[in-house]
């Protein structure tokens, strides 16, 4: 048998290396190309200028990201994966998941009331922390309150305690509600992890996630108000952009960059900056890593329908929303069912999918809020990159 030389061995030994680093840079460039082609059709009717994409294949140590547009409508930097943004109520499960933490350290149970916890609102007293969660409290939003908005858009640098916030739905409750979206919820949620805690909402935050190094958060953050220029530097703008009923009182704001506004009006319901790249390793920490023991994951995952606010098991084509603490659920043809969220502020949207069969998360974001029929975050580029994460035999 002839002996092998030396520079074959290596050249058979990188091949493989090589031909996974090509077939990476072709993932890439298909995801950047998916991401392109949506900034050029939605350039103008959403008001964007920077879109990005973020997947997370299961048993990959390493996010594959794209980003195209500049960090202005009018121009301005180069957008790229590390730019940040505002991930809206995404924030949600972030708060959930410090309650079901809490829970399971013994500190509290999501069964428990308003009233052992939140004495100050007795209206609400026989609120559970699990129906402020899935929400079906029947607390209404105090963002639907016109008088809370206004006063943002005309004053948007103005720092807004999150007592005046609920303050401005309480006393209300509607008990035929079924399931209602509602921010101050999620405000009343964060109250309680400070008083089961002893520790501000931030500082629970940081020292729970963001300094976790099993995470890997390495560009998320969270300020109650408004962030400093170091943060605000490194975000693309974001444009409110919506003429939808009840956005009257926004007006002012309306085709205004808000990248550097102040937060106040979402705190524990939607004020986490971050990166797609970052909230894509949160999304699988959050449904497969350990974050969650195993019975506060099935708390998690307990589904409420969206349409009525019944219990389900899981979501079908008949009935294809559901809500759990902080997270949502949707069956859809060509996508299956999957797990996901779309977080909206007054600048941003950014959705994510986890998908269970595969393991493989997408994270799309775009620097706008546009009407809600202009929205197709999640009608077009998600399923366009789903579809090349398949045809890459990635799903």
């Amino acid at each position: 048998m002839r002996k092998i030389s030396a520079a074959i061995l290596f050249a058979l030994a990188i091949a493989p290396v090589a031909a996974s680093a090509a077939a990476n840079d072709a993932l890439i460039a298909a995801l950047h190309a998916d991401a392109q082609k949506y900034l050029d059709a939605r350039h103008v009717p959403e008001h964007i200028s920077a879109v990005s994409v973020s997947v997370n294949l299961k048993g990959v140590d390493h996010t594959i990201d794209a980003a195209v547009g500049t960090a202005r409508f009018d121009g301005g930097a180069v957008a790229t994966p590390a730019s940040l943004v505002q991930i809206g109520s995404n924030t949600k499960a972030f708060t959930s998941v410090a309650l079901l933490q809490l829970e399971a350290e013994g500190r509290l149970s999501i069964e428990d009331t308003l009233g052992k916890w939140l004495p100050q609102y007795p209206a609400w007293k026989d609120v559970t922390i699990h129906q402020l969660l899935d929400m079906t409290s029947g607390v209404p939003g105090y963002d639907g309150e016109d008088s809370v908005m206004a006063d943002y858009a005309a004053h948007p640098m103005t720092n807004i305690p999150a007592t005046a916030l609920v303050a401005a739905a309480y006393p209300k409750r509607d008990l035929d509600a079924g399931w209602r979206y509602t921010n101050t919820a999620y405000l009343l949620a964060e109250m309680i992890v400070e008083k089961a805690s002893g520790h501000s909402y931030a500082a629970e935050l940081k020292q729970r996630f963001f300094d976790n190094p099993a995470l890997g958060l390495h560009s998320t953050y969270y300020q109650a108000y408004s962030y400093p220029p170091a943060i605000t530097n490194r975000m693309v703008s974001g444009y409110f952009y919506s003429t939808d009923s009840g956005n009257a009182v926004l007006k002012p704001i309306y085709g205004k960059d808000v990248h550097t506004f102040s937060v106040s009006w979402m705190q524990g319901a939607g004020g986490i900056v971050s990166t797609p790249a970052d909230v894509s390793r949160w999304t699988r920490a959050l449904y497969e890593g350990p974050l969650l023991a195993d019975k506060q994951r099935r708390e998690l995952e307990t589904l409420v329908s969206m349409a009525n606010g019944k219990p389900i098991a899981v979501t079908t084509l008949a009935d294809p929303r559901g809500f759990g603490l902080g997270v949502g659920q949707a069956t859809m043809t060509g996508l299956g069912t999957f797990w996901f969220y779309q977080g909206e502020t007054l600048g941003y949207r950014v959705l994510y999918g986890w998908f269970p069969k595969s393991g493989a998360v997408i994270v799309v974001a775009a620097n706008s809020q546009p009407t809600e029929k202009d929205n197709m975050l999640g009608k077009e580029l998600m399923p366009a990159v789903y579809a090349t994460l398949k045809k890459f035999g990635k799903l």
